[in-house]
């Protein structure tokens, strides 16, 4: 099967990194909206914390929609939305209306998680990784540079234009894809589900794979970790020793973009089968940047080390863990994506509150402190996951646990829990991909199969449930 055209991959990516970047300008823009408002740390932090918590609802209530609705018009009316809370935040007179247009802008911009599945959607399986990497490299460079677009044309202009200035960009996107998108109509199996059992069958999906919970955890310690970092630096470069102007906190950020350079390689890793090493590897890099951040913390060479290190850590551990979920459900993908971004998007906005706070009360050794233990405990995760009793049969047969599965065979045996696979002592299951990795849970493949119920959480279950 042939994968997408180069030129939608690029158009793609260029739309995820515009729309995501919205998310951030304000992290930059802190010390000035301070001053602007007359407010403190703690107030200004809470502006990226609120865009990330309205972009972790939107995940939840939004982007299942994905697997129902037409893509390219939901990603239509999205946009449309986002230009107009962006309006609305250029021209806000006060504080609270802005963090109302930011919750505004957050919500809506989960367009970029429908356009990630959407590029899954139509790469074949012995590439997904890395078209998915592609696209994703488009967004986190989005994300990065933001910080640099937006210091640079406040520190010209004003921060309002900063926000005007982005929505006249998402109104040129929007036109764009609606001229460029492909139709993909939605399966006819999850075309069938109201609203309400759409949003239950992405619950049950985080209960019946244990890799999605598993991935979203991880993402969500790495997540915090990054927001810890972003949401705080600002307040260390425009303080002693540095005492650094708007414009020189934006060229900061870019040391942070060349962490974007690593997606297309976790793509190809994630493609290997290396998905378990490779996260272990990124969680002791992401420690490791907090400490030479900490140990740093006078040395603008060390800080721009650290955020590097940091941001490559932490795209890593995204790129696998999609290329994890993307195989659990082909017909899901959507929803698998809600709920996976949803969960570390909550650890980010945690993150950003926190690192405010872990500065306000010890400054950046608190933040440092702070940030390396995230990613510390994502490791002992990790590790206990590798440890426990479930993985010992594993590792004596040298099997990947990453914990992907790929759903497309309907003749499988269901487990005492309802999962699929040979069923094992606790119901789990585990049939190993060509790619080394672990298909659904842990054990050998059983001699024979037989068909079975829908189990739950799949579209045939969702159905099934619509039509009782």
């Amino acid at each position: 099967m042939p994968g997408p055209p180069r030129r939608l991959i690029v158009l793609l990516a260029v739309a995820c990194g515009l729309t995501v970047a919205n998310l951030y300008y304000a992290q930059p823009l802190l010390s000035e909206l301070r001053q602007a408002f007359g407010i403190g740390a703690v107030a200004a932090g809470s502006l990226v914390t609120v865009s990330q918590l309205g972009y972790a609802a939107g995940l939840l209530l939004i982007v299942p929609l994905g697997d129902v609705i037409e893509k390219r018009r939901l990603a239509t009316v999205l946009l449309a939305l986002t230009i107009a809370g962006l309006v609305l935040a250029g021209l806000a007179p006060g504080f609270a209306v802005l963090l109302a247009a930011l919750l505004i802008v957050g919500t809506t911009l989960v367009v970029a998680q429908i356009l990630v599945p959407f590029a899954a959607d139509l790469a074949p399986d012995e590439s997904r990784g890395k078209v998915v990497g592609q696209v994703m490299s488009g967004l986190l460079t989005g994300i990065l540079l933001s910080r640099t677009f937006g210091s640079l044309l406040a520190d010209a202009t004003s921060w309002r234009v900063v926000y005007l200035t982005s929505a006249g960009l998402m109104t040129v996107l929007t036109l764009v894809l609606r001229r460029s998108l492909p139709r993909r109509a939605p399966g006819a199996d999850a075309a069938t589900l109201s609203y309400g059992l759409l949003l239950r069958s992405t619950a049950r999906l985080l209960r019946v794979h244990p890799a999605l919970r598993r991935r979203a955890l991880y993402q969500a310690a790495m997540f915090g970790a990054f927001s810890v970092f972003w949401t705080t630096i600002s307040f260390v470069l425009t303080s002693d020793p540095f005492n650094y102007s708007q414009w020189q906190v934006g060229l900061f950020a870019l040391a942070g973009a060349g962490g974007a350079l690593v997606a297309p390689l976790a793509g190809r890793w994630a493609d290997r089968g290396l998905v378990r090493p490779m996260t272990a590897v990124a969680f002791v890099t992401a420690a490791l940047a907090f400490g030479l951040a900490g140990v740093g913390r006078h040395s603008v060479i060390a800080l721009g080390a650290a955020a590097v290190l940091l941001d490559m850590a932490v795209q890593t551990t995204l790129i696998l863990g999609q290329q994890v979920i993307y195989r659990l459900d082909g017909q899901a993908r959507s929803r698998l994506n809600s709920a996976f971004m949803a969960t570390f998007f909550v650890g980010g906005a945690v993150g950003s509150q926190a690192g405010s706070y872990a500065y306000h009360a010890g400054g950046w050794t608190s933040v440092a402190l702070l940030g390396a233990a995230l990613p510390a405990l994502a490791l002992l995760y990790w590790i206990a996951e590798w440890r426990g009793p479930r993985r010992r049969a594993d590792r004596a047969d040298g099997i990947d646990t990453a914990g992907t599965a790929d759903r497309k065979s309907s003749t499988v045996r269901a487990g005492k829990d309802g999962s699929t696979g040979r069923a094992g002592k606790d119901g789990s299951t585990g049939r190993a991909g060509k790619d080394g990795t672990a298909l659904n849970d842990h054990l050998p493949p059983a001699p024979s199969v037989t068909p079975s119920p829908p189990p739950p959480g799949s579209p045939e279950d969702d159905r099934a449930a619509a039509e009782r």
